[in-house]
Order: C-alpha cells, then structure tokens, then sequence
C-alpha cells in the first residue's frame, strides 16, 4: 500500500516522534516530521504530504489549530489527518465537529493497529470513487471526482470521511443503512471503530448541511437514511 506516500508526523515528545519515524519508514512510507504546529505548517507548506499523523498537544499551535489551518486552505484541505489522542480526549472534537479528522487514535497504541488505520485512511483517499460523477438529492450535489458537496449552490467543506458517508447515504436513494454498512462504505473492511464515531460524523455532516440537516434520518436502533425532504422527525 506505501507505493513512497508521504505521511508528516508532528508531535513533541521526541521519543515518540522517532519511534514512529522508524516504525513507518520500516513500512515503506516517506516520512517528515514537525515537533510542534508552527513547523508543522512550514512543512506543509513547503511540501503536501499524503497524510498527517497530528498529536493534539503540542506547543506554538496545538493539534487542533494546525488541523483547522489545513482545512481551511483549499491547496491542503483534502489532506487526511489522523489525530493522536490521550485516553479521555473529547472524541466529538476529534473526529469532526470541530477539527475535522479523518480518524484518531488513542494513545498508547500498537504499531499494528496504527498501520491499519494510515492505510485504510490512504486507501479511502487514493481509491477512485465508485461515484464518479455528481449526485444529487433536494438541495444536496456531490461530485465524486472532486470530493465537492455543494448545498444550495454554496460549496461546504467535508471530511474525505463524511464525503463518504454523504456519497453512501445518497446512494442510498432513501433506504435505512446501518452503522456497519456505512462503516464499511467510508472506513473500510477489517477496521474497527465505534458505532459512536459515526454518530458524531453523521453530527458533523447535518452541522454542514444546515437548515436542511433534517434530510438526514436517525433510525433508531438501526442507522440512517437520507431523504430529498428535511421535514419529519428521526424514526424510531
């Protein structure tokens, strides 16, 4: 999976930070790393990596700040950010809410695990879409080529995870999909993550929706469907 990508991992404790230089060189990654947020950004700025394994506490500019700096600059919004989290961090701001994540991982980790996650990542963000055109539903376009959502006319900003999860929805044309399905749809076989952490993306997307966030329904129990309509309540 490598194939020479280019992952920037920015985190101040430099035992860690060389440890994982080794553990993912080893792998067969190109590797850059920042030890705090400032640098962190120079380096981006310099080159784009492929992915960005991002530590929330750091020094000059944390995590989070640099996460939203990526984000909000159109050369490097589309970078995938895992974010490195100590055990008890808020997950509703991880992955989403605020910082736009694509994935996180908590602190103490296994290599093995931490492979899974860059590469299933990597794979989401490399691999064609299978909607590769635009889709639309009410107010809602998508274009799969670009990973651009528009609602009413207005472009919005996702995570390749919520465009996803979005693009899966859409797809769904109105039918309930539940948390594993839509799991294997934007994070992918073999990896496992809460039914929690969809929850909060789902949050994220409807947040970005805005007054039509009703369009997206809570099944209760089940998942979630997508409809052209954003009135009615969840279903139970």
């Amino acid at each position: 999976m490598p194939q020479h990508k280019h992952i920037l991992i920015v985190d101040d404790e430099r035992d860690l930070l060389e440890l994982l230089q080794f553990n993912l060189s080893k792998a067969g990654y190109e590797i850059s790393t920042a030890s705090n947020g400032r640098l962190a950004l120079e380096s981006i700025a310099q080159r784009a990596p492929d992915l960005i394994l991002l530590d929330i506490m750091l020094p000059e500019l944390s995590g989070t700040e640099v996460a939203g700096r990526v984000r909000a600059n159109p050369a490097t919004a589309h970078i995938p950010i895992i974010m490195l989290t100590a055990k008890g961090e808020d997950v509703d701001q991880i992955v989403g809410l605020t910082v736009g994540a694509d994935d996180y991982v908590t602190k103490p980790f296994s290599n093995k695990v931490l492979l899974a996650r860059i590469e299933a990542v990597l794979r989401r963000s490399s691999k064609p879409s299978a909607e590769s055109r635009q889709m639309s539903l009410g107010p809602v376009r998508v274009n799969g080529d670009t990973h651009e959502v528009w609602v009413d006319d207005q472009a919005v900003k996702l995570t390749l995870t919520e465009f996803r999860l979005l693009s899966a929805l859409m797809q769904g044309g109105g039918k309930v999909l539940t948390r594993a399905a839509l799991m294997n749809k934007a994070i992918g076989p073999g990896i496992t993550v809460t039914e929690r952490t969809i929850d909060v993306h789902m949050t994220a997307i409807r947040k970005r929706l805005g007054p039509h966030a009703g369009m997206i329904k809570t099944v209760r129990g089940v998942g979630y469907r997508m409809t052209p309509d954003a009135a009615g309540p969840d279903e139970s």
